[in-house]
């Protein structure tokens, strides 16, 4: 093991973006490319079997034990919602009804919301784009750690605890980053959200949704899906700030693991993800790449040189856009 990792270590002016880089070089070479560039109706029917499918769970665990109802949270459940998050990463880009009815991709946004359980869709699609336009900008991309968060869990136990708590951190870390104005449509998807779990409880009972909240807290945190949270932009080599993921867990995950084919071209839906890396091969089969989450999460805790402060950071350059 190496020593600590402090913040210096990490905290470069980068004002390149390579991204939008390869991506010209890539679509100089293979023009092809832009055909993937259309919505995927088949996201829009996968989604409501999702939400048909944690229904149906929320009437089956409604009279369990308890100990029960929090195994088939996490076996189960936490499958299924952490899946949702990222079906709602997909809507968020359009992907579900295209760049054309954007507004039918907010609606069906908080729809795919409902079995998450809280109010999620349309400020993650704010945020998001934010992270897009300006990868690692320092106040603005919210995916970025605080201070704190790298100074504090920088310990084998700390880093444990910091990925148990994952969600609450995404959750809480944009009001310190890069407070936004509240819009109507979050008023909306927090209505509609908060409709929803009334129901739930009115009609199932605590058990169900406690399930459901369950399912979202404990999928989102200490899980092997969460293994993309660090395995996205966390610089387990210095100077590789996106990492692919080409393992089985992608079939659940709408492709999120083709992290650098995403982040080249996130107006391509992630079921077309795989043509890209196999158009353009030559650009990235040679990038570090990992095959296991699973391992991601383990390298994270236990590597003394790899903390929160492991991203790749950049000032702030030009005119900022934010929505």
């Amino acid at each position: 093991m190496g020593s600590r990792v402090s913040r210096e270590d990490f905290e470069w002016v980068y004002t390149d973006q390579p991204h939008a880089d390869r991506r010209r070089e890539i679509l100089a070479k293979h023009p092809e490319i832009k055909s993937l560039m259309k919505p995927d109706p088949s996201l829009i029917w996968i989604i409501i079997m999702m939400v048909l499918t944690q229904l149906a769970a929320f009437y089956f665990v409604k009279d369990l034990d308890w100990k029960w109802v929090i195994f088939w949270a996490y076996a189960f459940g936490s499958c299924i919602n952490h899946s949702m998050t990222l079906g709602i990463h997909e809507i968020a880009h359009n992907s579900a009804f295209g760049n054309r009815k954007a507004m039918w991709n907010r609606w069906f946004g908080m729809f795919a919301n409902l079995p998450i359980g809280i109010p999620y869709s349309i400020s993650f699609k704010r945020y998001h784009m934010d992270h897009h336009r300006y990868l690692g900008a320092d106040g603005i991309d919210v995916d970025i750690p605080t201070d704190f968060e790298g100074w504090f869990f920088c310990t084998t136990f700390r880093k444990f605890i910091w990925v148990i708590l994952q969600p609450l951190f995404y959750a809480f870390r944009p009001l310190f980053i890069n407070p936004k104005p509240l819009t109507y449509l979050e008023v909306i998807n927090t209505v509609a959200q908060v409709t929803f779990d009334i129901l739930i409880y009115y009609f199932f009972g605590i058990k169900s949704l406690v399930y459901m909240l369950a399912a979202s807290l404990l999928g989102l945190g200490l899980h092997p899906i969460s293994g993309h949270f660090i395995a996205e932009h966390y610089m387990f080599l210095k100077g590789h700030e996106t990492y692919s993921y080409y393992g089985p867990l992608n079939l659940l995950t709408f492709n999120v693991g083709y992290h650098n084919e995403h982040h080249d071209f996130p107006n391509i839906p992630g079921k077309n993800l795989p043509l890209v890396r196999k158009i353009a091969a030559e650009y990235y089969d040679n990038l570090p790449h990992y095959n296991s989450w699973i391992k991601v999460l383990y390298d994270f805790v236990m590597d003394d040189t790899i903390s929160p402060y492991s991203r790749m950071k950049r000032q702030r350059t030009g005119e900022m856009v934010l929505e």
